[in-house]
């Protein structure tokens, strides 16, 4: 096994542009330690070995002859099990698609495999990714890479547990209510969801339309801008990282600072003290936060009314309940909600007058004991609540935000810093994140699995 599986993207980019090292290897390694620590994670449902190390050898071949397509040529990476993949099953840890075959790709994947990446295979989830704990699934729960006795958040927690593992050198998730940010900062690595619409949901099977993000899980701020650059609706760009100094940040202590759990509260106050050092200026600022869930609840049972009709006990008891809880709403009602989601991402605008950036903690808590949530099913909903708080206001903006480590419990467990920015400023966003990421070495603690 060579000694570059737990390097970034950005390093290994190089190393095989320059014909240092072979994307064959790399697969192999990614595959290796997939075999020794997935049977304990539960991090991928279904590994696509061969056609995974197919695509090295058509890497290899390519670089060989001077054909470098760019820095994920190459690079190992995996998939949400809700990301479409042509003649590999996707089966958002279900039942209902345990044997769902896709005809084609997601249009995240036509642009990741157009871009060279390889593709190892396809990442356990909370079942339909309804719900922030990747404990309901099909499949069985997925286990913290830091300690398996923990949850490793969701949906995407197989994704951000494998990435922490170094099963994977970056993945692909999604994000409706914090889905890439919450798992990414319980499991120590870094997730970013940009701006609504910034990158096609297409092919990816949905939640709620209106909600629903796709974006990278990584290891470092760099390689979430690699990712992003090249699953981005536009033209794939590179993200290019600027001088802090002239930058403004927001505190909004109203309700994202509310019941932190202790040690999260002192990491993300040791966290807001560099941010200090590095910017022009921060302040306090006041944001009004809409908890309603109306218009998630009613898009969820939308997708899902037809099969809930026909095969009610495929779906796992804790996801069909929360789907019917969305059944009983008219028409008028989910389109006042969809117009007061629009007013909401508009009014939000006039915050970034003032500021260029919100900071918060990334979840109030560390990931719970998995033993816990499983001796107290009902807990478990509201559990995830609390999880996702500090995440979910930022779908219903539609803002571009990312989690990045920031410290750990005494016991060992990950926190996540929150930096979000306005719509469209991605580049912002990762500007203040490398910043800070530069400035501290948390990014560079390796997990017990890892």
């Amino acid at each position: 096994m060579t000694e570059t599986i737990l390097e970034p993207i950005s390093k290994i980019a190089e190393l095989l542009r320059r014909r240092e090292i072979s994307p064959v290897d790399l697969t192999r390694d990614c595959l290796a330690r997939i075999e020794k620590f997935n049977p304990t994670l539960n991090a991928f449902i279904t590994v696509a070995a061969d056609s995974a190390l197919a695509q090295a050898r058509q890497a290899e071949k390519e670089i060989q002859g001077g054909d470098w397509r760019g820095p994920l040529h190459g690079i190992p990476i995996g998939l949400k099990d809700l990301v479409d993949t042509a003649g590999i099953r996707t089966t958002a840890a279900s039942a209902l698609y345990k044997d769902r075959t896709p005809e084609h790709d997601a249009a995240v994947v036509t642009l990741l495999k157009n871009a060279g990446a390889v593709l190892l295979g396809k990442q356990n989830m909370h079942e339909f990714a309804y719900g922030g704990s990747s404990v309901i699934s099909h499949y069985g729960p997925v286990r913290n890479a830091w300690n398996v006795e923990h949850i490793a958040g969701g949906s995407s927690g197989g994704s951000a547990t494998a990435v922490a593992a170094g099963l994977c050198y970056g993945a692909i998730g999604t994000d409706t209510a914090g889905s890439i940010r919450e798992p990414a900062a319980l499991c120590g690595v870094v997730g970013l969801k940009a701006t609504y619409g910034a990158v096609s949901a297409q092919g990816a099977i949905p939640l709620s339309s209106s909600l629903d993000h796709i974006g990278p899980i990584t290891r470092t701020v760099t390689d979430a801008g690699i990712l992003f650059a090249a699953i981005e609706e536009n033209a794939p760009k590179p993200i290019e990282n600027a001088a802090t100094k002239t930058l403004r940040i927001g505190i909004p202590r109203n309700f994202f600072y509310e019941y932190l759990d202790s040690e999260v509260a002192a990491a993300i106050e040791e966290a807001l003290l560099v941010l200090g050092k590095l910017t022009a200026s921060s302040r306090e600022i006041t944001l009004s936060v809409d908890t309603d869930r109306t218009l998630q609840a009613a898009e969820s049972y939308a997708v899902h009314a037809e099969s809930i009709a026909a095969t009610p006990e495929l779906y796992q008891p804790e996801t069909l309940r929360r789907l019917l809880g969305g059944k009983d709403f008219i028409e008028s009602e989910i389109a006042h909600h969809r117009r007061q989601l629009e007013v909401a991402r508009h009014e939000i605008k006039s915050v970034f007058s003032d500021v260029d950036s919100l900071v918060t903690p990334t979840t109030l808590i560390p990931a719970p004991r998995l033993a816990d949530l499983q001796a107290n099913p009902e807990n478990l909903r509201p559990r995830e609540v609390v999880m996702l708080r500090n995440t979910r206001p930022f779908n219903v903006w539609g803002l571009p935000a990312i989690s990045v480590p920031c410290g750990f419990t005494k016991a060992g467990l990950p926190i996540g810093l929150q930096i979000a920015g306005a719509h469209g400023q991605e580049a912002t966003v990762l500007q203040l994140a490398q910043a800070y990421e530069d400035a501290t070495e948390w990014h560079k603690h390796q997990p017990r699995c890892g």
